[in-house]
């Protein structure tokens, strides 16, 4: 008797592990679709819905939400970020990423702005700006960027998550000195997550 009872357990505590892993797959799918309504919806420059409603983006895929580790770097210099307009912006390297997707070995570098520090409210966040092999063809020219601040690192390890990744403000008007990705952060993947190009040229 002790044996049928030892695998009906093991079954059982099978499908409650499957079923938690599908109850969590769930709710991290249902933030996306909400961080992405949202995002679409407070767009801070396209205010209008006809304007939102040219917005592109991939399918959302749990596969680009990766774990990375984070290897600080204490002796990164203030150096010149060039960027779309006529001014550059003055950066330091502050850690690198490295991880795993879809079996390739990937690295990216993390960045603080000078500009940022000065405010209060900014002074934690930190610079991701990438490229792939979809820029410039089904993504925006100038890269696409993450948002994440220096709480989001834990223990030397943090998560990124492309289904995030957003156009900066060049991609739709003129006028802005947006950051542009150093070659560093040139993945050699193509990036199937996050914003694509805007569906009407802008400028």
């Amino acid at each position: 008797m002790k044996r049928p009872l030892l695998i009906v357990l093991l079954i059982s505590g099978m499908l409650t592990g499957i079923g938690r892993t599908a109850f969590a797959q769930t709710a991290y799918m249902d933030s996306l679709q909400s961080w992405r309504k949202n995002y679409i919806e407070n767009h801070e420059l396209l205010k209008k819905p006809e304007e939102q409603a040219l917005l592109r983006f991939y399918p959302l895929d749990a596969s680009y939400r990766v774990e990375c580790g984070f290897e600080s770097i204490t002796d990164g210099g203030w150096v010149p970020m060039p960027t779309s307009g006529t001014r550059a912006l003055r950066a330091r390297k502050y850690g690198q990423l490295t991880f795993r997707l879809h079996d390739t070995t990937l690295h990216l570098v993390v960045y603080q702005l000078q500009f940022l520090l000065a405010k209060e409210e900014t002074k934690n966040d930190l610079f991701v700006g990438f490229t792939d092999a979809t820029t410039a063809t089904d993504t925006y020219g100038g890269g696409r960027y993450i948002d994440c601040v220096i709480g989001d690192i834990h223990d030397g390890r943090m998560i990124l998550d492309f289904n995030k990744a957003y156009n900066p403000y060049c991609a739709y008007t003129t006028g802005y000195d947006c950051p542009i990705p150093p070659k560093d952060n040139d993945l050699p993947v193509a990036i199937l997550a996050g914003e694509k190009n805007y569906g009407k040229k802008m400028h």
